[in-house]
Parts: C-alpha cells; structure tokens; sequence
C-alpha cells in the first residue's frame, strides 16, 4: 500500500493520478481509479478504468468496502486500485476508518491488489495505521 499524504491543497490528487498513469504504462493487468468527483476523470490515460463512487451511492464505510471488496472480486486481474480521497468517500475522519486500512491490507495479501492513497493531513496528523504507509 501506498499513500499521498499533505493538507488539501498541496497536489496530492496530481500526484496519484501522475503514479496511476506510470502504473498502467507497466501494469501487466488492470488499473482501476476510484474516487468521489468527475472532475479528473480525463487526465487518466486509457485503459485505466475510472469509477466516481457517488455514482453507485457509496457513502459510508460498509459500502466502501463492499464497493472495493466487489472491485477485488469481479476481476482477477485487478493489479492496482488508486483511491483519491478515502475518509471523504467514507464519510468519515483518518482516524475513523482503520476496518478499511485493513480490509486492504487482507486484499494486498490474499489477492495480491496494489493500493494507493490519497489522505488529507500531515503526517503528524495521520494516524499511525496510516503512516507506516507514507514514504
């Protein structure tokens, strides 16, 4: 797992979605690009698979995790999973989702998925089963 860290403002969702683009050039299977907002939709390079969670209703952390659960599982080839802005498609604070950290976690290891994170703060902020993530 890998994680964007910095305050709003500070070129995170330019960072992920440059290292998404990066990734697919090399990914010998699927990238997918998940987040809350059309508004980067085309600065992806094809084929990388653009989904905005608003538009299947995800709002909350059980649905997050079942929307990134049945990403996982309805195609094998799945190699990275980028995530732009994480507790704001949860609903919920850095602090309040650790069940979706380790989710990932268990999904990297049984599946062997790439994920990569964009969360708002500074690593002094982040909690730390966030920040044994940021380089």
């Amino acid at each position: 797992m890998k994680i964007f860290c910095g305050p709003k403002g500070t070129g995170k969702t330019k960072a992920i979605i440059e290292y998404a683009n990066q990734a697919k050039a090399t990914a010998k299977g699927h990238v997918v690009y998940l987040t809350d907002s059309d508004k980067y939709a085309f600065e992806l390079k094809l084929p990388i698979r653009f989904l905005n969670t608003s538009d299947f209703g995800v709002k909350s952390e059980d649905e997050f995790r079942g929307f990134i659960k049945g990403i996982v599982a309805s195609n094998g080839d799945n190699e990275y999973v980028f995530i732009d802005g994480v507790a704001r498609i949860c609903g919920k604070t850095l602090g309040e989702i650790n069940s979706i950290f380790k989710t990932m976690e268990e999904l990297e290891k049984e599946f062997g998925v790439k994920f990569v994170l964009t969360c708002s703060g500074t690593k002094e902020d982040l909690p730390d089963f966030i920040l044994k993530y940021v380089d």
